[in-house]
Order: structure tokens, then sequence, then C-alpha cells
């Protein structure tokens, strides 16, 4: 696997870590979870020989014994954390589909819509124009997804 593919941060570059392999990767349905990522689920991997490269989360405890890492200036979520192994939030990875989830975790805080997602409708690309001429003239102050020796770059702020 190539260095670059074991890394990754949070939307605005603040935060940059680097892993030096995964362990399991799974999704978790509970009511933290969806609060925490603002979604159905929260997807994570758990992260072995985490070393942060630019920037340290700030932490929220979401319970006495769970504390979670994100990004101060973006929100980006990060970590989940119980004392073990870190467990990143897979997509925060610059190539998250290395780290596929293999199992659901906390079924019984599923959100009764989840399983019939994959079956919503998908809107055709040149179906909605005045969307996609929107979507065209966004500039991105995104991080790209690698690793940068500055960010942001020089004249933005």
């Amino acid at each position: 696997m190539a260095a670059e593919a074991m890394t990754g941060g949070c939307q605005c570059g603040a935060v940059r870590f680097r892993v030096g392999r995964f362990g399991s990767a799974s999704i978790c349905h509970c009511r933290m979870c969806q609060k925490a990522f603002g979604s159905f689920f929260g997807p994570f991997v758990t992260a072995h020989d985490l070393v942060w490269t630019r920037g340290t989360p700030k932490y929220f405890a979401s319970s006495h014994k769970v504390k979670r890492g994100f990004c101060v200036n973006c929100g980006t979520p990060l970590t989940y954390e119980t004392g073990g192994p870190v467990e990143i939030a897979i997509g925060a990875l610059d190539h998250p589909n290395l780290a596929a989830p293999k199992m659901q975790v906390n079924p019984t805080d599923k959100l009764p819509v989840f399983d019939g997602m994959c079956s919503l409708p998908v809107r055709a690309v040149g179906a909605d124009p005045q969307q996609e001429a929107f979507n065209a003239s966004l500039t991105s102050f995104q991080h790209p997804d690698h690793d940068t020796n500055e960010w942001p770059p020089k004249g933005q702020s």
C-alpha cells in the first residue's frame, strides 16, 4: 500500500495524520455516533501506529468512557477513543475506499430508513442543469486528499 494511502485529515487541513496499518472497519449505529457525524451512522477503522502530522484534534467526552476527536476549526469528526486502539473516521482518510466496513455494530439503534437507502432513486447526470451549474461554479477550500507542506495556500485564509 502506498504511503499516501495511509494518510488523512480534516476538511480544512488544520489536522493531518498518518496510520501505520488499519485494523477492522465498521459502521456504528448508536445514537452518539449518529449525533457526532450528523448522519445515519459513524464509520470507523482501527488506526494502529497513529501519528498526528499537522495539528491535533480537540476532544469531546461523549460519555464517561468515550472521547471523540474533531477539528476545532472545521468540525470534521476524526476519532473515537476508549483507551484502546484509536478508531479513525473512515471519511477523514485520503483514500477511504481502502477501509471498507466489514460489520455493523449497535444495530438496535439503527434508523429504520437505513436498510432502504440503497434502493432510493438516483438523480441522473444532466437531470437538474441548475444544480449542476451551481456545483460547477463552486470553488472548493477543502484540503486536497494528500499531504501538503503548508495549508492553506498563500493568499487563502
